[in-house]
């Protein structure tokens, strides 16, 4: 229990210090990447003719947006990062769109039961420290057969383009923190047959996990601003001298190479689409 009290407690001190505030500074970045990803879970909203939608780690908020687009549709976002939060309201009140955010951890936040039609998440969902317990909440959470549609990413292996700066930078960082491989980080849903157990534990149905490849494509004038921001090397790079840190970022750089063509990043995000239902 302690260690999960632990895990709970360092993910909200980087989500709201480092990471969240680096997730701001990047997010239009990151919001043009996924964009593909965020209209398969909008265009899955409006298929369901889902009236209120749960968002869960719904970071700066440009899938809750998207979802609360559509027509008479409310999209509530849920959050542990109130740097992030803070960007995605005043996006949506720019947008006069029908959103709401709320900031706190979506495992034992105490929703009304039954209050959603359709839970939804695009890479927000890996990071539970008890996967259990807050897929088991989220149910609770969702009214009789809603639909439960979330994105997270495959192995590792499958995504080479995501552990790129790690690996070019760890021979100037030799206490770069590893990756765990069960979580909570960004490949805990790695395993589908994992990942459907979670989810039969928690007492969801009609469990249905597909590959998707998604691809990806970003400016390359906008590489050395995403390595350096996010990621284990991100949350490590401001830490060391000037002259280590134009050392790292040259071999980092070289590194994504084989992904640079032209002025175009090209990578294909290997995922999981998964998809369930709450007991009728």
């Amino acid at each position: 229990m302690t260690a999960i009290r632990d895990a709970a407690n360092e993910q909200g001190i980087n989500w709201n210090g480092q990471a969240g505030y680096a997730w701001v500074e990047a997010q239009d970045l990151l919001d043009r990447l996924f964009t593909p990803i965020e209209g398969l879970l909008a265009n899955a909203a409006e298929a369901a003719s889902a009236r209120r939608v749960l968002d869960v780690g719904c970071g700066t908020g440009s899938t809750t947006r998207a979802i609360a687009r559509l027509p008479g549709v409310r999209c509530v976002g849920i959050d542990i990062s109130e740097p992030m939060l803070a960007l995605a309201r005043r996006q949506a009140e720019a947008n006069d769109l029908a959103a709401r955010f709320l900031c706190g951890d979506a495992q034992s936040y105490g929703f009304e039961a039954g209050s959603f039609d359709m839970i939804v998440s695009r890479f927000g969902v890996m990071f539970f420290d008890d996967p259990v317990k807050a897929f088991a909440n989220l149910r609770r959470a969702a009214r009789p057969g809603a639909s439960l549609r979330i994105v997270a990413w495959r192995s590792a292996d499958e995504n080479p383009f995501m552990t790129v700066a790690e690996r070019a930078a760890a021979p100037f960082l030799p206490n770069l923190p590893a990756r765990t491989a069960d979580g909570p980080g960004q490949f805990a849903f790695a395993d589908p047959d994992r990942v459907h157990r979670i989810l039969e534990e928690s007492g969801w149905k009609g469990i249905d996990i597909q590959p998707l490849d998604v691809p990806c494509t970003m400016p390359e004038g906008d590489l050395v601003r995403y390595f350096t921001l996010l990621g284990p090397l991100g949350r490590v790079l401001g830490e060391v001298d000037g002259g280590t840190r134009a050392r790292i970022v040259d071999a980092v750089r070289a590194a994504f190479d084989p992904f640079v063509q032209g002025a175009d990043v090209r990578f294909t995000a290997a995922c999981w689409t998964i998809g369930a239902k709450a007991p009728a």
